[in-house]
């Protein structure tokens, strides 16, 4: 095994064009796999991040004539413990209302929640740009669209038309900036005490949101929950059910990604077993002098097994870094009028050794060939044929 190893070291560097070029064959295909392959994922995150990263995954609603969610400490406590799957609870009190300013009338939703509860779902606080939350009772915050439609700033009395008829002035405590249009424009943010006073709903809630560890769990979790809720009357609807379209869209994202990676690795595959299998022609005098002299097949045949591990290690270790630098080329020149990047690129670094252990592997099946080709080599006709 070691003067295999000694010999297939040899016949590398004999022909270093030919090393060479399937070197760069190898690292080209482990670049094009790994560039490919953490973009798709890249994209699939950012967009999993943008479309649900700030929203409920999982929300109870009623389904009474009321709409409204009675002993509602009940309900959260049996969501708490249901699954450790799931994470950021929070109760909300949701309904349409009116907001009336000098020159118009327009129609918001008022949402109440504990705020620190609905903060680790909606990223008030992170997107507050001007004031602070609502702490006390008819205190508000409204989004930056809402406030430059209305004219409303810090400090200044909100006149809500609420759902009975009746008018309250809120005092606006804040500005948020969530990002999305139609929230900034029509989400109005308050304590749930304030907002089931505007609603005239008493002690009572319209929703419980959550999110879960793994989103694509939503489904299963979402299931289990509505067999753990002692309470009638109470639907659980989860993000996968609402959003089949963008799982669609994932879904052949995912399966591009794989088909492409699939083809890349059989190209690499083909073009390493086509030359070392040239490369057994063109070495066969050597080798039939080799067996001549007393090497076994066995180690004729490893030979080329060594060659491809050693053109694997390198090819992967070389593709490895070329796909880094693809990746941070990427990053740099491909960005928004901003300057970040128009997919944040996501390091799977168990990804990174996968490509890098398919490639190893690819070489080693290519090498196969030559090796059963090397086995069956007659050396005393190789030597009389020259």
């Amino acid at each position: 095994m070691r003067l295999a190893f000694k010999i297939a070291l040899r016949f590398l560097k004999s022909g270093r064009g030919q090393t060479v070029l399937i070197v760069l064959g190898i690292s080209v295909g482990v670049a094009v796999q790994l560039f490919i392959g953490s973009l798709i994922q890249g994209l699939q995150i950012n967009l999993l991040e943008t479309t649900i990263g700030s929203s409920s995954h999982i929300t109870i609603t009623p389904t009474n004539e009321e709409k409204t969610i009675d002993n509602y400490d009940r309900v959260l406590y049996e969501t708490e413990i249901s699954s450790q799957e799931i994470i950021n609870i929070s109760a909300a009190v949701d309904g349409p209302s009116n907001l009336d300013y000098e020159e118009d009338i327009v129609q918001i939703l008022i949402r109440g929640f504990n705020i620190d509860d609905a903060d680790k779902i909606y990223k008030i606080k992170d997107n507050l740009y001007q004031g602070r939350t609502p702490q006390g009772k008819d205190e508000i915050i409204i989004g930056r669209d809402l406030s430059i439609k209305s004219g409303l700033k810090i400090g200044d009395d909100a006149l809500i038309i609420t759902p009975g008829g009746g008018n309250i002035r809120l005092e606006v405590v804040g500005l948020y900036d969530l990002q999305v249009a139609s929230i900034n424009e029509t989400w109005l943010i308050t304590n749930i005490e304030t907002a089931q006073d505007i609603l005239a709903i008493d002690d009572k809630i319209t929703s419980v949101e959550m999110q879960v560890r793994k989103e694509f769990d939503a489904d299963i979790i979402a299931e289990d929950l509505s067999y753990t809720l002692s309470q009638a009357n109470l639907q659980v609807d989860n993000w996968k059910d609402q959003n089949q379209s963008l799982l669609s869209g994932l879904n052949g994202q995912s399966v591009s990604s794989a088909m492409i990676q699939v083809f890349v690795l059989v190209a690499v595959l083909l073009g390493i077993s086509s030359v070392l299998a040239i490369s057994v022609v063109q070495k066969s005098r050597q080798l039939g002098i080799l067996k001549a002299m007393g090497i076994q097949d066995r180690d004729a045949s490893l030979i080329f097994v060594f060659q491809g591990l050693m053109l694997g290690v390198i090819g992967a270790f070389l593709g490895i870094a070329l796909g880094f630098g693809l990746l941070i080329m990427f990053t740099k020149f491909a960005v928004n009028p901003d300057g970040t990047p128009v997919v944040p690129i996501y390091i799977n670094y168990g990804f990174i050794a996968l490509s890098g252990f398919f490639a190893l592997a690819s070489a080693t099946i290519a090498s196969l060939i030559p090796a059963r080709i090397s086995s069956k080599l007659n050396p005393i006709e190789v030597i009389k044929n020259g």
